[in-house]
């Protein structure tokens, strides 16, 4: 297929046509229109760009530097701000230029940016700057990135009310044409009417991508012949602040309007004969109006029979009223739809106050006709608080129009509706997939606190510690205000000091003043500012400006902090001359507990710097070969690992997943997610290895291979617009889907639209991409795929696929869905395994789930059985190395599965376009493709050469036995394997007794037993290593010349660290294997007077757990009935959690003894005097050496 001439640069290169690109790139390309307009205006006029990142416009700062070489030869200029009011400071400036001798240009158009928080700080910079107004071949747009449902911020926010406050004119887009249209528009109307012009940048538009007309002279700005004041309506000066106030007042705000009269700005889009209902919305919201009308059947030709007038506001304030009476005229009732407080109703209201009763109509909004102050207080009709869905304007429009029409289709849409809410409201097995720091990121250590204190979160990545470490970490503030809110609680509680976690991005920005204020305020409090080299949570750009710990150290000291520690994984790069301030020691990060303690024992402010290179921001520089990467791995040795979840508490890592085994839970690296911080190795376990050198194996299906084989599908017709869900997890690449899928569409000439729901979800989290694709873009609204409206789910996740979000996009029999059903560690499990070890209490922290059947079964109940549940990521991983193919691989399927309305060639060229891992995206594609057409040749070539024995779960009682039988003989010996039967065949016996055909009982005698007589000493972990399939798996998944490192710590000459007591692991090299191998062969040593080992207390726990299990199963075996059955089973499997080693078993047995003694309490009480089933009968002791 011939595809016309497209490439990425299209969006800022090309002069007129269709481009593909995102809503924060046509605000880059803005700019470059507006120059281009002026210049055919003959003008010269410069362009000026600045702003504060954060979602979401989270990566304009990015894009413009991407755009670098399309902005200077425009003559546009872009620089970053410090922080938000600062960066309108510099705005307010570029005004001003042609007020003086030496402008180059005739004037300096200018663009902000920033977040909703970021307006609410400019306030006063806003005010000032707008009543000074605007040069006349300038103008200035203000762009304000709102987070409606506060997905990736500390609290929603709504812009408009504040740029109200600060009379500035404020725009509504509506889809990523309008970002271009109305940016050009807000230029016109800022230079006409001297006002700085807000622009309302939602999520759903700036994070849209589509094809869209990008010629800059498409939109036609007419100026309105109005009266002006003396000296016009621009910037001045001199200008006195009444004379500013009046000229804004009484002439610049009615220019503003009467420029959006001119332009039609605000608009009748459906109009009817005899209108009744009016529906006024604007910006997203006119969007899901149009969407609601869809789902009921409801066109522009049937919303006239109807009687329905659609008036559609692109400048929300000041709300021009002519238009507005035009609209209002004639008709029974309006309702106005927008999200968030009232801001559209209430102008509304009192344009139309003044109206005879006899022909005003009723308003209605958030409340029906009751009002908004009724008492009793009235139900919410379009609710203020998170967002408005097209389902819940459906409804409403449904209800107001009941009165005199309805249809079938209104009728279906409805009761499908209400069924759906009532089926996602009924209870369910279900996981949630919330945002985790990335794996090996600093935070994972930098935001622990030693035991007995408390820590306040920052803002951005500091702010998820409220829920990662929630025990510790409570309560945060406003960016900028770190720290602070500890001046009002100091003076009157009796905790006399706490950490404040800061970011060194957030302490550029205005954090220093915070530490600034806990200096003067004498309180005692440490500041733990994290130096990570990047702004993290907004995609990792550089500082704004130069920033180092050295300066940091400095500037800490000058401030007055009385104790600064730098603390680093990185000590030696310090070593020699240092800028550090006098006196400022450098610390390993393993001390950074100790450096704690000391410094929240000293007086006033002190703090650490802590100097540890974001995770994310050392994969992106490894593969662009600017950071070299280290050819070091971490592997566990899953013999030898107990599952303690030590690894877990110690790193907090996501790469370390749980495995399951025949012997137990145990952990293993996902080295597709590793970042190689390696701070797992501090887990207190032998079973960690390090691999140096050579380099992991290629995937199996990275050779030669034929696809020329392969069917094609038919491919969905677009009769009517096609919606697909796509759902992942953040961080992951799931994005890329959408992103090739909208260029496939795009280099086919059809409409797309593909909205990305990340947020803070980018960290782990759940995200969600919505494409939608329509013969021609018009006929696309709304960019969320509607409730019940996704004809496809591509679930690269099964547990986002399985989230209420997912599965209200589904419907029976009308959605198909193709699900990756491959076990992803979720942030709980991570948490959860950390608690575990840190409490030893399995009981209070119970090991995490994968509910996967119940997931399963309701994604498959909502598209009536149309799901298909694959493995994908294992596969995917075996056949190309890397979990990332998983969502090409996904999209493959889908594709051959007809279920993408765009052909193969179209996504095999946009992989191209992309231009990123293009071999290895194609190939994964393909593979997909080939694994929907014949799954079983596609397993077998994904099958792994010899599975670890171990990862093979027993499927009998009998065969539970028979393998532990087997283990205990090669722990020790046959007659050690027999004790071990004896137990277990009596515990069955005397279960069939009270329960026939129940083996609950036997099956947890048989794993606990065998748990407890199995404990892993020396000799074992030895043996473990020695004469395993260890070695020949690490053969399997490395190639080159590499060698093994072993972490550990061995009892006998491992030293005590001198603050914690515990023995400190070391690293030792290949030569250990040989150690190992004699040492397994002394196994026949133990517990004999020659073993070295038996008198360290450990051993003799070990022995001692023994000894009362079996104690405690002759008291159970005695008295078991059928009444403390499941007591007696609860009792038997204790030692299932006890786990992992020295201290770290040491807690897991306290609490299982705890567990034990009241379980024993709880089991003779439900005891009846009868006689006991099965008498006690006294068993030989048999000695370990036979």
């Amino acid at each position: 297929m011939k595809f016309p001439t497209v490439t990425l640069d299209d969006k800022y290169a090309l002069d007129s046509g269709r481009a593909y690109l995102n809503g924060i790139q046509a605000l880059v390309r803005l700019p470059m229109m507006q120059r281009a307009r002026d210049i055919a205006a003959g003008l010269n006029t410069a362009g000026f760009v600045t702003g504060y990142r954060g979602s979401p416009l989270g990566s304009v700062d990015q894009e413009m530097w991407k755009a670098s070489a399309h902005l200077e030869r425009r003559h546009v200029r872009f620089q970053p701000g410090l922080n938000e009011d600062l960066a309108a400071t510099s705005v307010w400036g570029s005004q001003q230029v042609n007020l003086f001798p030496g402008a180059k240009y005739d004037g300096v158009f200018a663009l902000w940016y920033g977040k909703g928080p970021g307006v609410d700080r400019c306030g006063d910079v806003f005010r000032h700057a707008n009543a000074a107004g605007t040069s006349k071949h300038g103008g200035v747009l203000v762009v304000a990135g709102d987070d409606h449902a506060a997905k990736s911020s500390t609290l929603p926010h709504q812009t408009e009310h504040v740029f109200k406050a600060m009379m500035m004119p404020v725009l509504a887009p509506a889809g990523l044409q309008e970002c271009l249209e109305y940016g050009l528009h807000g230029w016109a109307l800022s230079r006409f009417s001297g006002c700085w012009v807000a622009f309302k940048a939602l999520s759903d538009t700036v994070e849209t991508s589509g094809s869209i007309e990008v010629d800059p002279f498409r939109v036609q700005t007419t100026t309105p012949e109005i009266e002006m004041p003396e000296g016009g309506l621009n910037i001045r000066w001199p200008d006195p602040p009444l004379v500013q106030e009046e000229r804004l007042l009484h002439h610049k705000l009615y220019a503003a309007l009467a420029y959006g009269r001119e332009n039609r700005l605000n608009r009748i889009v459906i109009d009817a004969p005899r209108a009744r209902l009016g529906i006024i919305t604007a910006g997203k919201s006119y969007l899901d109006v149009r969407q609601a009308f869809d789902d009921l059947g409801i066109d522009e030709a049937r919303a006239a029979e109807l009687g329905i007038r659609l008036y559609k506001v692109g400048m929300v304030w000041p709300l021009e009223a002519e238009g507005v009476r035009q609209f209002a005229d004639g008709l029974d009732e309006i309702l106005v739809v927008e999200e968030k407080r009232q801001f559209l109703e209430y102008q509304l209201k009192e344009e139309l106050y003044n109206w005879r009763e006899d022909v005003r109509p009723r308003v209605i909004g958030k409340f029906d006709e009751k009002g908004e102050w009724a008492l009793p207080h009235g139900s919410w009709l379009l609710p203020a608080a998170g967002e408005l869905t097209p389902a819940m304007i459906a409804r409403v429009i449904a209800a107001r129009i009941g009165r005199f029409h309805t249809s079938e289709r209104i009728k279906a849409r409805l009761a499908f509706l209400d069924e759906k809410e009532a089926a996602l409201a009924r209870p369910r097995t279900a996981i949630q997939r919330v945002p985790h720091y990335c794996s090996g990121c600093p935070h994972n250590t930098s935001t622990k606190v030693p035991d007995g204190s408390r820590a306040i979160a920052g803002i951005g990545c500091h702010y998820m510690a409220t829920w990662l470490s929630a025990s510790t970490t409570q309560t945060f503030c406003q960016m900028g205000g770190e720290g602070v809110p500890w001046i009002g609680q100091a003076p009157f509680t009796e905790t006399r000091h706490v950490f404040a976690n800061l970011g060194d991005g957030t302490y550029f920005h205005s954090g220093v003043l915070a530490i600034r204020a806990a200096v003067a305020a004498g309180v005692n409090i440490t500041y733990k500012l994290l130096y990570n080299d990047a702004v993290a949570m907004t995609g990792g750009q550089p500082h704004d400006g130069v920033l180092t710990v050295p300066i940091i150290a400095r500037q800490l000291a000058a401030e007055g902090v009385r104790q600064i520690v730098v603390v680093t994984d990185e000590p030696a790069k310090y070593s020699g001359k240092s800028e550090l301030a006098p006196g400022v020691p450098v610390r390993h990060r393993d001390e950074l507990d100790a450096v704690q303690r000391e410094l929240r024992e000293q007086p006033g402010v002190t703090a650490i710097v802590y100097d540890q290179t974001c995770a994310a921001e050392k994969r992106r520089r490894r593969k662009r070969g600017k950071l070299a990467d280290p050819p070091l791995r971490v592997v566990i040795n899953e013999a030898v690992c107990e599952g303690c979840g030590d690894c877990s508490e110690k790193s907090n890592c996501m790469a370390v997943v749980p495995v399951e085994t025949e012997f137990g839970r145990k952990r293993a690296i996902d080295q597709s997610s590793c970042n190689k911080d390696f701070s797992c190795l501090k887990g207190f376990c032998p079973s960690f290895v390090t691999v140096e050198g050579g380099r992991m194996r290629q995937g199996k299906g990275v050779g030669p291979a034929d696809f020329s084989d392969l069917p094609q599908p038919q491919i969905p017709m677009l009769n009517e617009p096609w919606g697909i869900l796509i759902t992942g997890v953040g961080g992951t690449g799931v994005i890329t889907i959408g992103a090739l899928l909208g260029m496939a569409a795009h280099l086919e000439g059809k409409g797309v639209s593909v909205l990305d729901m990340a947020g803070l979800a980018q960290k782990g989290g759940a995200v969600w991409s919505h494409a939608r694709f329509a013969d021609r873009q018009e006929r696309l609204f709304a960019a969320r795929v509607a409730a019940g409206e996704a004809n496809a789910v591509i679930g690269c996740d099964l547990v986002v696929s399985a989230s209420d979000e997912s599965l209200a996009k589904m419907r029976d029999g009308f959605t198909r869905a193709v699900i990756n059903s491959t076990h992803s560690v979720t942030s709980e499990f991570v948490r959860g395994f950390a608690a575990q070890a840190k409490t030893g209490d399995v009981a209070a922290h119970p090991d995490p789930q994968f509910p996967l059947a119940a997931m399963e079964q309701q994604i498959d109940e909502a598209t009536g059985g149309r799901a298909e549940f694959l493995d994908a990521s294992r596969i995917a991983t075996a056949l190309l190395g890397d979990s990332i193919a998983t969502n090409l691989f996904m999209l493959g399927y889908a594709w051959q599965r007809a279920l993408v309305p765009v052909s193969d060639e179209a996504i095999l060229r946009a992989i191209e376009i992309n231009g990123s891992a293009v071999e290895m995206n194609q190939r994964a594609f393909l593979w997909g493709r080939r694994a929907a057409h014949d799954p079983q040749a596609v397993a077998q070539a994904a099958m792994p050469a010899g599975a670890p024995e171990h990862r093979r779960l027993s499927q009998t009682l009998d065969e539970v036995i028979a393998r532990r039988v087997e283990h205990l003989t090669a722990y020790q010996n046959a007659a050690y394997a027999r004790r071990y039967r004896a137990l277990v065949e009596r515990a069955r016996q005397a279960e069939a007794t009270v329960a026939p055909g129940v083996a609950l009982l036997a099956e947890a005698v048989a794993r606990g037993y065998h748990k407890l007589l199995a404990y892993k000493d020396e000799f074992e972990v030895a043996r473990l290593y020695a004469e395993s399939d260890f070695l020949r798996q690490i053969d399997a998944r490395f190639e080159g010349d590499y060698t093994l490192n072993f972490h550990l710590a061995p009892p006998l000459w491992a030293k005590p660290d001198p603050v914690t007591g515990i023995a400190a692991k070391r690293r030792y090299g290949p030569y250990l294997l040989a150690a190992f191998r004699g040492l397994a062969k002394l196994r026949v040593l133990r517990n004999t007077l020659l073993d070295p080992f038996r008198y360290s207390a450990e051993r003799k726990r070990d022995l001692e757990l023994i000894a009362e299990y079996e104690r405690t199963m002759e008291d159970i075996l005695a008295h078991l009935r059928p009444d403390n059955l499941e007591t007696a089973v609860e009792l038997a499997a204790l030692p299932e959690g006890m786990r992992g080693y020295g201290h770290v078993k040491a807690r897991y047995v306290e609490r299982a003894r705890q567990r034990r003694k009241a379980l024993l309490e709880a089991f003779h009480l439900r005891r009846s005097s009868a006689a006991a089933v099965s008498p006690p009968v006294k068993q030989d002791p048999v000695a370990l050496t036979e």
